[in-house]
């Protein structure tokens, strides 16, 4: 899923203005200013339109994360993912709301997207694990949709 859309949609889930998400980036240690934020999400046929990075995506959910459920001084500072594939944003979601396996499954069942546990869990491994599954574009959709539901109903 493009990052622009992604970020789009948890705006609109936390009912945020730009400066917001900027300030979300920088907690993170991405460089962002409403501007640029602006930018990410304007249509993509607007000459304005500027494409969010891998960087800026990985910054403004670790600050997502950290905004929600604070820092932890006594761990070591992680440096942002390279790639941030449709897997990383789940997990990243999910440990930014709190969400336990079946918060998860109930929300994708209230979506019309039925998942078992052992399917869900494949999301969450690591790629190089042999059960590990990669994240669809409509099954993050449909989390998306589903967390908006829960945290602005």
């Amino acid at each position: 899923m493009i990052h622009n859309d992604v970020l789009r949609s948890v705006r609109y889930m936390l009912n945020v203005d730009d400066e917001a998400i900027a300030a979300i980036v920088r907690l993170g240690d991405g460089e962002a200013t409403a501007a640029d934020v602006r930018a990410f999400l304007t249509r993509d046929d607007d000459p304005t339109y500027k494409i969010c990075s891998h960087r800026i995506m990985g910054c403004f959910l670790d600050g997502l994360i950290i905004q929600r459920r604070g820092r932890d001084d006594a761990a070591p500072r992680r440096p942002p993912e390279p790639v941030v594939s449709n897997n990383t944003v789940l997990k990243k979601l999910r440990v930014a709301f709190s969400l336990k396996e079946d918060d998860l499954a109930a929300m994708m069942r209230a979506a019309g997207f039925e998942v078992s546990r052992p399917e869900l869990s494949a999301l969450f491994r690591s790629p190089s694990h042999n059960n590990f599954r990669p994240c669809g574009d409509q099954f993050l959709r449909n989390f998306l949709k589903s967390l908006t539901a829960r945290v602005r109903p």
